[in-house]
């Protein structure tokens, strides 16, 4: 059947909004970026796993790989003026580390610029965490060419607690979330970007794009490089970008087919199983590789690194094959590490919140620290916005119906980033795993969330009532998810408050 080629160009790649959504999509950073760097130093301490990266940061500065510590090595840091080139904490040996470099690089960056203190080491963690947010608005706002959905997206992923806690803490875990936004960004962009060249080529150039079995050639592809890039990156950061490397790249390959069914092509799945599927996963496949490998560029150029010399020989190839053996002890560790914990939880209890991770706890008797009563706490608490998870259980629902039964490929795609960062934790049943491992997803679950809550004003042609009626629900999902943040923030940011109201705040006994 002939297809009407004037609409080709907007039913690939529907039209932006009219106004460009900036000012939302700032207003929603601006409030990330308070919450995120006031007090970013408090608590003074050396809080959950920040035991490990920033000290292996200020080796890299030091040395350019992660070295052994002395003994007492956090105390003497926490004691410190910061200095990063005077502190003697260091051993002479380099050390094994469960995780590839690039984070810490990252981490490094704001030891260099504020010094190795609390908020040092947390600063390029921050800022990854603000951009976050405002990436998280664009992004939504692409997805549904809607401003509203934008806004409400950058504003649920500001307002979360896993995501502001982790943003506030020296870890690694919201940095690789942060390159696997970027990526999934840069593959929406060249979905957009080649569906206009497609439908450019049809309407313009007149090439029949059923003339053939496979229709036209789609060209280069730069955005989905640099996507690849970005995965690479992930992965540079902990080893379970590999995970949103495959669903992310297999997506970009069903939205190859469905472009090619838009434009008439015969045979869409063959084309791209043919065509696409090839030259895009080996590509894609080296890029990642190259990318990942380089941020390992310190321990190349370093003597001193654990297993450097491994490998018999000074030549590229000994160094690979110590490379290689240094990740086979990594991916040992891995799977081995069943050690108890008593914040250890089951990945099929994440989305309900049940067991968060306590980063610090101190209680407080002597009126000290802020407290102006006898008896005060003090926690860091890995708690998501309950709102925003509780209502969010009922977003990925209809997320899967829009997807099933209305074939709506955003559900899909978001669907596709929360399934990335969760379902391959389910194969790990028996490893030490934590609840804030959900933070690489959750700018993909407040998409969810914002793209059904604006599902609550009806289609563009609803009554007035019934976007009044649905006006109002938004309205009052907003104020709530604001309330929680406030109630909750003095236990996501370690403010002594009255031991009664910390208590209050203990609304599930597991959260203790």
């Amino acid at each position: 059947m002939a297809r009407d080629t004037a609409s080709l160009t907007q039913r690939l790649v529907p039209p932006m909004p009219r106004t460009s959504g900036w000012t939302s999509a700032i207003i929603v950073t601006v409030i990330g970026a308070i919450l995120r760097l006031w007090n970013l130093g408090r608590p003074h301490e050396v809080v959950f796993d920040e035991t490990y990266y920033p000290k292996d940061a200020l080796a890299l500065i030091r040395f350019g790989v992660e070295h052994g510590t002395v003994k007492d090595a956090d105390k003497i840091l926490l004691a410190s003026d910061g200095n990063i080139w005077n502190l003697q904490i260091f051993t002479d040996a380099g050390s094994f580390v469960a995780h590839p470099p690039l984070g810490k690089w990252i981490i490094a960056l704001g030891e260099l610029a504020v010094g190795a203190t609390p908020t040092g080491w947390r600063l390029s963690v921050a800022i990854i965490g603000i951009l976050s947010v405002l990436i998280t608005a664009r992004i939504a706002r692409r997805l549904t060419r809607s401003n509203l959905v934008g806004a409400l997206a950058g504003l649920f992923v500001a307002l979360d607690g896993i995501h502001l806690v982790m943003s506030r803490t020296g870890l690694l875990d919201i940095i690789l979330g942060f390159f696997v936004l970027v990526a999934f960004g840069l593959f929406l962009l060249d979905r957009d970007h080649t569906r206009k060249r497609l439908a450019t080529l049809i309407e313009h150039a007149g090439i029949q794009a059923n003339a053939t079995t496979w229709g036209p050639k789609f060209g280069m592809r730069p955005l989905r490089w640099a996507a690849a890039i970005a995965l690479g990156l992930a992965c540079g950061v902990k080893w379970s970008g590999i995970y949103f490397a495959i669903a992310f790249i297999l997506m970009s390959l069903v939205w190859d087919v469905s472009a090619r069914k838009a434009i008439g092509v015969k045979r869409p799945w063959r084309a791209t199983l043919l065509r696409s599927l090839p030259s895009t996963a080996a590509l894609s496949g080296v890029i990642i590789l190259l990318t990942y490998t380089a941020t390992w560029t310190g321990w190349f150029l370093s003597d001193e690194g654990w297993d450097r010399s491994w490998a018999a020989g000074t030549g590229v190839i000994a160094a690979l094959s110590s490379l290689l053996h240094y990740h086979s002890e990594m991916w040992n560790f891995h799977v081995g590490l069943t050690t108890e914990h008593a914040y250890a939880s089951n990945p099929w209890s994440w989305p309900f919140q049940s067991r968060p991770t306590s980063f610090q706890w101190a209680d407080i008797k002597d009126r000290s620290q802020g407290c102006e009563v006898d008896y005060c706490a003090s926690e860091v608490l890995a708690l998501g916005n309950p709102i925003i998870w509780w209502a969010g259980i009922l977003a990925v629902i209809y997320q899967v119906w829009r997807w099933i039964g209305k074939r709506d490929w955003r559900s899909a795609a978001v669907l596709v980033g929360i399934a990335a960062g969760w379902l391959p934790w389910m194969m790990y049943l028996n490893r030490t795993i934590f609840t804030f491992y959900t933070v690489v997803f959750v700018p993909f679950l407040a998409i969810a969330l914002a793209m059904s809550a604006a599902a609550l004003l009806g289609p563009p042609d609803a009554t007035a009532e019934r976007k009044k009626r649905g006006m109002i629900a938004i309205t009052i999902l907003v104020a709530l998810v604001i309330a929680a943040a406030w109630w909750f923030y003095p236990v996501w940011t370690g403010q002594p408050i009255p031991y009664n109201q910390w208590q209050m705040r203990m609304w599930m006994p597991t959260w203790i």
